[in-house]
């Protein structure tokens, strides 16, 4: 089965020099991308040009992203009928930047562009908009895919985190659900529709991941 993963941050432009970003390095998903090849599996990696982790084994064919959209057109390239396995680990941003709003001394407010603001001529106010959820729209481009999202949060308790896990299988159509981070706790979580359980470290994780994909 072919097996596709998109891994690293997303980021959104301000100017030509300023962006907007998650913390994310892209390791987590590299890693995975590396265990399915070393498996045999036919293996495709979207990752995002900010990643720092070190670069996937030669097997791996990978594609880089930059913004949401252009993460969402690369997923649509890779669009397949048949049967598919997805893993959607990337750190997608939710906002992108609007409008920015200079305030001079005297109150007064405008709108101001280039390729890069200036930031001496008084505060700056940056809109910020949601920018396009990509998980619900996967079982389109897959339908008859295996498909994996991540809830990584930073709030909570594991029970909420959970309750999340359940709803984006629900919202998104989504086959898997992996939990983690600060307020998950230690290790991975396993949610499907009627299964909770945890798996210790990253490869314990890949492991269980690559029954999807056989």
């Amino acid at each position: 089965m072919r097996c596709i993963i998109t891994a690293g941050p997303t980021f959104e432009p301000l100017d030509r020099v300023r962006r907007l970003t998650n913390h994310s390095t892209g390791s987590l998903g590299t890693g995975l991308a590396n265990h399915f090849a070393m498996l045999g599996f036919e293996t495709v990696l979207l990752r995002g040009s900010l990643s720092t982790a070190a670069p996937p084994v030669a097997a791996v064919r990978m594609v880089s992203f930059g913004t949401v959209e252009e993460l969402g057109a690369r997923l649509a390239d890779e669009s397949d009928p048949g049967p598919v396995a997805v893993f959607h680990a990337a750190a997608v941003g939710d906002y992108r930047f609007g409008e920015v709003i200079q305030e001079q001394a005297d109150g007064t407010r405008s709108v101001v562009v280039g390729g890069k603001i200036a930031t001496r001529g008084g505060r700056l106010f940056a809109e910020l908009l949601p920018t396009r959820k990509l998980l619900p729209g996967l079982r389109d481009l897959f339908p008859l895919g295996r498909i994996v999202g991540w809830k990584y949060e930073v709030d909570g308790n594991r029970d909420s985190v959970l309750d999340r896990c359940r709803h984006q299988l629900q919202e998104a159509r989504t086959d898997l659900s992996i939990a983690n981070g600060p307020a998950y706790g230690a290790g991975f979580g396993w949610v499907t529709a009627t299964e909770h359980r945890t798996l210790p470290d990253a490869p314990a994780l890949y492991e269980a991941l690559a029954t999807l994909a056989r």
